[in-house]
């Protein structure tokens, strides 16, 4: 399976800075081919990244969603809004927006059926709030996956991507979680999705404190199938750093 290796800006970067991000990061990643790229801005950069990105390889999303494709819903954005724009992913269920906005499983899966409705990818995010013992983390996890796809027919579940996120491995001051761990939660998440699934099955990534040495041994795990960068993707060149890391780590695999 290609790794998929993307970031979110989270609320970082305005559309000036944007654009000399992507300036910057798009020549020192031309010449990988054996992987998928993915940046999702704020939705006041979207624009930028259309401009930058048509043309490359690397594609572009959103940070979120409304569930409705219109109506009176000030100051939110539709999934036509971004099927428009271009965008290929669009994140939903980060930890962040559950913590800050009150975000359900019933209402993450509202916006996932709206974004298939459209044509494109959601981007599940799942994991626990604090490092408790595997054996329970990994019922919760799957429990709060299948809430998120509650409407997604079987034959649809091949069209999502879900990333794995700790919060406590999330933020300033914090570290990725173990790469052993890590393996061991996304295992049964892929486990629990070819169940599911009626047809190939989704990929599955991990976020949360990835920076260049955490990247290779992630990626490494088994079920492990792309990363979801945050704050380290903010530099566009560690960005660059941390995608050719990955392709260090899946060569070594392959051998």
């Amino acid at each position: 399976m290609t790794p998929l290796i993307g970031t979110s800006w989270k609320m970082n970067l305005t559309p000036s800075e944007a654009d000399r991000w992507f300036r910057t990061f798009v020549p020192l990643v031309a010449d990988l081919s054996d992987r998928e790229l993915f940046v999702l801005p704020p939705f006041t950069s979207i624009s930028v990244a259309r401009e930058r990105l048509l043309g490359t390889t690397i594609a572009w999303g959103a940070q979120d969603v409304h569930p409705d494709d219109s109506g009176p819903h000030t100051g939110d954005v539709s999934a036509p809004m971004l099927a428009d724009l271009g965008c290929r992913y669009v994140e939903v269920g980060h930890s962040e927006r559950r913590r800050d906005h009150g975000e359900t499983p019933e209402l993450i899966a509202a916006k996932v059926a709206a974004i298939l409705r459209w044509e494109m990818t959601p981007l599940i995010c799942v994991g626990e709030d604090r490092a408790g013992p595997i054996g329970s983390v990994i019922p919760a996890v799957l429990a709060d996956l299948e809430a998120c796809l509650a409407g997604v027919a079987s034959v649809a579940v091949g069209r999502i991507v879900v990333a794995y996120e700790p919060a406590w491995a999330i933020g300033v001051g914090a570290a990725a979680a173990p790469a052993a761990r890590v393996g061991a939660v996304q295992s049964a998440l892929a486990d629990w999705l070819r169940r599911r699934a009626d047809g190939p099955s989704p990929r599955i990534l991990y976020g949360g404190s990835v920076d260049e040495a955490a990247a290779g041994p992630l990626l490494a795990e088994p079920g492990v199938d792309g990363l979801f960068v945050g704050r380290y993707a903010l530099d566009p060149e560690r960005f660059a750093r941390i995608a050719r890391a990955g392709l260090v780590a899946q060569e070594g695999r392959a051998r």
